[in-house]
């Protein structure tokens, strides 16, 4: 019944906004008085405050300037990584233990690694994010090239297909959603794994920073506000990519009614 009430588009909103009426209420009519619970009130006025002197801006986008960068570097390497792979048996013969071992390694344990081989500064941080989404983009394209169904690729050597026609017009249609949602796990990987490595590698600009920055003075309304943004460029990020995925796979059905 709940449910025919509340149009499709704000059902999401839903279950965010009851949690918000029950934080209010928590805090306003005094159900909980920790002080590690702050009014919503007193978190959006911080937020006013750090859009106003610009301090959230410098800090958004220090995190989307590494999160962008070591998701190109990771994506890059990733799809080259994961085509060769799925291209060749050889190369999966001979790089595929020493890829599956590697991917069975947590990614902070990448850390102190990291840390010897760039520093502590943006160089490291960017090359732990390379990682996060290196792993993901390289199974979602070995997966989708291995799974094109081996009837089509006998009808191309029927017709005498040329290694790069069956790869424009067979292959690439037929493993484009997998490679997409590589690239799509990547990105939100990517941006995940942003958190942590401004929390364990040395300080400077960003939403991870501002965190610390209000851990350490017991400003839980500077906490919150890190939390608040972090999920809503999480949710951003997510829906940009589901868009560009479901655009850019549109040639897919062309590609195939041409073959």
């Amino acid at each position: 019944m709940i449910a025919t009430l509340v149009p499709r588009p704000l059902r999401g909103w839903v279950v965010p906004l009851l949690l918000l009426a029950l934080w209010w209420a928590a805090v306003h009519f005094g159900w909980l008085t920790s002080p590690l619970l702050v009014a919503p009130g007193r978190v959006w006025q911080t937020g006013v405050e750090q859009v106003a002197s610009g301090k959230v801006f410098a800090a958004l986008g220090a995190s989307l300037w590494r999160d962008l960068a070591g998701f190109a570097i990771g994506a890059s390497a990733g799809l080259l990584v994961g085509a060769l792979l799925g291209a060749s048996r050889f190369a999966e013969k001979l790089i595929g233990p020493s890829f599956h071992t590697l991917k069975q390694i947590s990614l902070f344990a990448w850390i102190p690694l990291l840390s010897v081989w760039f520093g502590l500064g943006d160089a490291a941080k960017v090359a732990f994010l390379s990682l996060a989404a290196f792993f993901p983009v390289v199974l979602n394209t070995f997966e989708g090239i291995r799974s094109v169904p081996p009837e089509l690729l006998e009808v191309a050597r029927v017709l005498r297909f040329s290694r790069a026609q069956r790869w424009r017009r067979l292959v690439l249609p037929a493993a484009a959603p997998s490679i997409f949602a590589g690239i799509h796990l990547g990105l939100i990987y990517a941006w995940l794994a942003t958190l942590g490595a401004e929390y364990l590698l040395v300080a400077g600009q960003g939403i991870g920073n501002l965190m610390i920055d209000g851990r350490e003075h017991f400003r839980l309304d500077m906490v919150l506000l890190g939390v608040f943004i972090v999920g809503f460029v999480g949710f951003a990020l997510n829906a940009i990519a589901g868009r560009i995925e479901a655009r850019a796979l549109a040639w897919r059905g062309r590609s195939v009614a041409q073959f």
